[in-house]
């Protein structure tokens, strides 16, 4: 990743909180975009549209075509554990690799 941008973010990395809140909303984006990438997926392999998903889960349609379509999604845990349960999946946590948690858990815990 190359730019002022990029520059800006590499300076401002040093500062324990501007690293806290990096670090916290990478990781956010991240779980979200691959928890949602993979409903949509199943959602795919099984072969039902967001309508079905939808009835089966007590939802509203449109809620669930946001969550699988939108470009930017914040849902909640309960959304989730509702939409993986209509596909055959449940949402479970899994620890972060060493790497992962020297560029996310440790900024985050530096400027606490």
């Amino acid at each position: 990743m190359t730019g002022a941008f990029w520059d800006d973010v590499a300076n401002d990395v040093h500062d324990p909180e501007f690293a806290r809140a990096y670090a916290s909303e990478a990781i956010r984006i991240r779980t979200i975009d691959a928890i949602v990438n993979a409903l949509n997926d199943a959602a795919e392999a099984e072969g039902l549209t967001k309508a079905e998903i939808a009835r089966a889960a007590g939802m509203q349609a449109a809620a669930v075509r946001r969550l699988l379509t939108a470009s930017t999604v914040n849902p909640t845990v309960s959304t989730l554990v509702e939409v993986a349960a209509t596909l055959g999946f449940r949402v479970t946590l899994e620890k972060m690799t060493k790497s992962e948690r020297l560029e996310i858990t440790e900024p985050m815990r530096a400027a606490a």
